[in-house]
């Protein structure tokens, strides 16, 4: 009874604990930039960052119209291995004046907000 017992206290009590401490080493909480929190300098963190965003914009509506790469490329005005590049994120192929004249030819406008964070003294 008692090595029952404590079988069941090790299967529900002890090994979630130790499962939790092992699923969960060193969190580390984000600064606020996945790019940042990845080590890029300030500034290349920034670019990256509006890059991104323009690149899932642009992948949403690809994907909302249905098209194939093909039919994608054709009114992007870029080749299908382009298109490709773009539907796996790779990020670092593409300016951020190429995805707004992409994002352009699918007749979405582009507004770029500046503004100064406040930093807590």
């Amino acid at each position: 009874m008692v090595a029952r017992t404590r079988l069941r206290d090790v299967l529900c009590g002890e090994a979630e604990v130790a499962m939790t401490r092992k699923a969960n080493p060193g969190v580390t909480p984000s600064g606020g930039s996945v790019f940042r929190d990845l080590g890029f300098p300030p500034e290349k963190a920034a670019h990256l960052l509006v890059r991104t965003d323009l690149m899932i914009r642009l992948e949403k509506e690809l994907g909302s119209r249905g098209l194939t790469q093909a039919q994608a490329a054709e009114l992007l005005g870029v080749t299908q291995p382009r298109v490709s590049d773009l539907l796996r994120g790779r990020v670092e192929l593409f300016s951020a004046d190429a995805l707004i004249d992409m994002l352009a030819r699918l007749g979405i406008r582009v507004r770029i907000v500046a503004s100064i964070r406040r930093r807590v003294a």
